[in-house]
């Protein structure tokens, strides 16, 4: 048995030509998903990166592995305590163990566990392959070493490779000779300029006034990366934005045509099992924040899931379903027990044909930007936020899924009814999570009390209300400092 298993940073699926965009950035991954399961309604229990690698990795949600954010305590996995052996028996029952218990060489080819300091991340792989820049690497630093690999690796039998690239992650930095093939597309129909100038007005971090952050000045390691702009106030500038979030899924997918080339040219192709997913999305103009995944909205948590597994079903899954739900599958696909400690659901009776029911419902977090949990049910998607990030944010967020996708309009006024159903299947879920933790502590609130998400603690609150009245956002300045008064004193 042979898995490959591309990792993609921060891809949104309707940025997929398989899963419907009329942009033509992923010929490659679209070829895979011809062959194989195609998810579409998959999701991230935790976002954004560090909390959606960790539940994967230990089909746990945030809320029991204790990863929540970006900083502080809740970056850290929680530790096993007084029953941890010589080798940690959750870290032995992650997702790479179950390849490497199968017999399989495993190896991975990743900064992941760098940038985060999450070294957890490792656990199971004969080999980590680590190009030593944080995360701030493109596929062409990855890709040579990946294809050597398998020049040495690709005709044996058994082995699991991890291929982890960060091309559609800011600062977008895709080549110069690459240019921009959708400078010819239009802006995407939902962004009329009336929406742009609502646009404008946003307040709060990774605002079109201000791309990095709270300023439009990029940080130092950053600033070698001269495409990405630092404000887009003008339409065109906006689509350009868009333009450059898209030429780095088309870059990670022509270098992931690299590898499919290199199986082909194996004569493995067929034979090996290929699963292509991401971290989670990225916020494109939704709820006013560009280029950053801030949120725990719909479009922030979708992530693909591309399952080609020779020999088993083909089409697509309409089901509702988490990322933590890959360990449990694994496991069973590779005769491996089921634990106890798994939140996940396994669906490897879907990929064998048979009936395999998803989720009722899923509740989703995010606190490294924002403290919020959505709740992804029926047609609607909820969102309550509980720190807003240095935005604007009402405490009830409710949107249409399938009327405004892009999440224009909050319902949550005019349809109390739906917003107290969510709030029913999000009072049911903490409760049971809080039941099967060993823990007493939810890490969304360990967050709070830490001073709130990790990348609002840059927020120098006098200078960011001055920068509003500079870039005309008066009005907002003075909303910004009565909603954050603590960012004032002294």
């Amino acid at each position: 048995m042979r898995v490959l298993m591309i990792d993609i940073d921060t891809l949104r699926p309707d940025h997929l030509g398989c899963y419907g965009y009329e942009r033509e950035t992923s010929p490659c991954i679209d070829e895979i998903a011809k062959d194989g399961l195609r998810f579409n309604n998959y999701y991230c229990s935790d976002s954004p990166c560090l909390p959606s690698r960790a539940a994967l990795l230990t089909g746990r949600f945030g809320i029991h592995n204790g990863i929540a954010g970006h900083g502080g305590t809740a970056a850290d996995i929680r530790l096993t305590g007084p029953s941890r052996g010589m080798m940690d028996q959750n870290m032995m029952q992650n997702l790479f163990w179950q390849f490497r218990r199968a017999g399989m060489h495993t190896a991975s080819f990743s900064s992941f566990s760098e940038r985060h300091s999450a070294y957890w991340f490792t656990a199971g792989l004969n080999e980590m392959h680590n190009v030593g820049k944080s995360g701030n690497e493109t596929a062409a630093d990855i890709i040579p070493g990946v294809l050597h690999w398998m020049d040495e690796h690709a005709a044996q039998d058994d082995w699991f490779l991890h291929v982890h690239l960060w091309d559609p992650h800011t600062p977008y930095r895709t080549p110069d000779d690459m240019g921009n093939p959708f400078q010819n597309n239009p802006m995407p129909s939902w962004i009329t300029p009336e929406v742009f100038g609502e646009h404008l007005k946003h307040i709060g971090p990774h605002s079109l006034n201000e791309l990095y952050g709270f300023e439009s000045e990029a940080p130092p390691h950053w600033r070698q990366y001269k495409k990405q702009p630092g404000s887009a106030t003008s339409y065109s500038q906006a689509k350009n934005l868009i333009d450059l979030y898209d030429c780095g899924i088309r870059y990670a997918d022509y270098n992931i045509s690299k590898i499919v080339s290199k199986l082909k040219q194996y004569n493995i192709y067929d034979d090996v099992i290929i699963i292509v997913t991401s971290d989670h999305g990225e916020n494109l103009g939704e709820l006013g924040i560009y280029s950053e995944h801030g949120t725990a909205d719909n479009l922030t948590c979708r992530i693909p899931m591309i399952v080609k597994w020779p020999g088993m079903i083909t089409g697509h899954d309409d089901s509702l379903r988490y990322n933590v739900d890959l360990l449990p599958t694994v496991a069973e696909l590779l005769g491996q027990p089921q634990s106890d400690l798994w939140d996940g659901k396994s669906y490897a009776d879907l990929l064998n044909g048979q009936n395999c029911d998803g989720h009722n419902y899923l509740v989703l977090t995010q606190c490294a930007h924002v403290c919020q949990r959505g709740v992804r049910f029926g047609q609607y998607y909820y969102l309550r936020t509980y720190h807003d990030g240095m935005h604007e944010f009402p405490v009830e967020m409710l949107f249409d899924l399938q009327n405004d996708f892009f999440e224009q309009e909050n319902l949550a006024p005019e349809k109390p009814e739906i917003c107290a159903e969510a709030c029913r299947y999000l009072t049911d879920w903490e409760q049971q999570q809080m039941l099967k933790s060993h823990c007493d502590v939810d890490p969304l609130w360990t967050v709070i009390r830490e001073g709130g998400p990790y990348h609002t603690l840059k927020c120098d609150g006098p200078k960011y209300a001055e920068r509003l009245k500079e870039t005309g956002r008066s009005a907002g300045a003075e909303r910004f400092r009565q909603r954050h008064q603590e960012l004032f004193k002294n």
